[in-house]
């Protein structure tokens, strides 16, 4: 079984679930959102969010695929260009935080730790872009129709809450934390190798 994690783009966003592809509850404020939805536009505003971040901020999710099958997916971005983000009690979300939005592995691909493996690529993407932190609401009704994030799997995840609240907590995840030991490791012998000096042997002056 081979797995494999790309960035979300334009080519392959119909690769999500076709639910959440024309799920605008995080891209769009409350009034807009019903907007779209009365007009069937659902899908191209969803399309216009996407390529707005992806040109203004960069890389904006991950899909996971098992055997070539889409099997997941995550997606995140700043708060700011998140407008549903501002309608939770217990927003803001951290001024050093990026907003996880959404994630889902498909019914047939759970129990692999394919939830794991999309939370570890956002935070090294992440990593590799200077951010702190990421953050996300979480739904403590765990309902399977919700398009907020179980605040069990956060947790499990190594999420913890900054935010009480008895329906939607905020939660907080160190990008530190969220990297393996092994990655640890590599980075260290990494750092260890490119500080060692090898010495080269002279060339002999003169001839014989």
């Amino acid at each position: 079984m081979s797995r494999r994690v790309v960035g979300v783009t334009l080519d392959n966003l119909d690769h999500l679930p076709r639910r959440c592809r024309r799920c605008v509850f995080w891209e769009l404020a409350p009034h807009v959102r019903e907007q779209a939805e009365e007009f069937g536009e659902t899908e191209l505003e969803k399309e216009a969010w996407v390529s707005s971040v992806l040109l203004e901020w960069g890389s904006c999710g991950r899909i996971v695929y098992v055997d070539g099958v889409p099997a997941g997916y995550a997606m995140y971005a700043p708060p700011a260009a998140v407008p549903r983000s501002n309608a939770f009690p217990t927003a803001p979300v951290s001024a050093d935080a990026v907003l996880l939005t959404a994630l889902r592995v498909l019914p047939e691909f759970e129990h692999g730790g394919l939830g794991r493996i999309l939370v570890q690529n956002v935070a090294k993407d992440l990593t590799r872009r200077g951010v702190k932190a990421v953050e996300a609401f979480g739904d403590l009704a765990g309902s399977a129709e919700s398009c907020v994030i179980p605040a069990g799997f956060l947790q499990q995840v190594g999420f913890k809450t900054v935010r009480q609240h008895p329906k939607w907590p905020r939660m907080r995840l160190e990008l530190r934390t969220a990297i393996s030991w092994k990655e640890d490791v590599e980075a260290a012998l990494e750092r260890l190798l490119s500080s060692v000096t090898i010495k080269t042997a002279e060339p002999a002056i003169g001839g014989a």
